[in-house]
């Protein structure tokens, strides 16, 4: 049975968390996130900057299907390795979107399960329950679903 990335949205908060089971283990799901190589292949961006640590940043660069590049980065507030990541996440270069998105708060948690099967836990805090609604409205849970299985993909192939 596929596993599915699962997005909750509870109606009137400013927040998402999603969940996602994986057959990996912890140490391998938590290499996907760090591994600038590995980020680059399933997430399907260009890392220009992975500075894992506490006070670290990240910066990363994608291209649309229509040519236009996108930034996004942030600044990576507490790092655990195996465990959690907690890291904001802003976008810019979005003129080519009618919605703009500021800053927002990602706490990522990964869990071991067995010793081949993991949790991932993202609970991502926006700025206004209008904002977090705005991101729904785009196909955001369906390519993070793709993101995901591409995530799997990798190690099993």
């Amino acid at each position: 049975m596929e596993l599915k990335t699962r997005v909750h949205a509870e109606a009137g908060k400013q927040e998402l968390v999603i969940t996602r089971e994986f057959d990996l283990p912890v140490e391998l799901l938590f290499k996907a996130y760090v591994e600038p190589d590995i980020v680059e292949q399933w997430m399907g961006t260009k890392v220009l900057k992975l500075d894992n640590k506490k006070h670290g940043s990240w910066h990363f660069e994608t291209t649309d299907p229509k040519g236009n590049k996108h930034d996004f980065h942030g600044v990576i507030h507490e790092f655990v390795p195996n465990q959690k990541i907690t890291r904001t996440f802003e976008m810019e270069n979005s003129l080519a979107s009618a919605v703009r998105f500021p800053a927002q708060l990602e706490f990522l948690e990964f869990e071991k399960l067995t010793d081949k099967t993991s949790k991932l836990r993202m609970h991502i805090v926006y700025r206004s329950v209008a904002l977090r609604d705005q991101m729904l409205q785009l196909p955001f849970a369906q390519g993070l679903t793709m993101a995901h299985n591409r995530l799997q993909d990798f190690f099993n192939n």
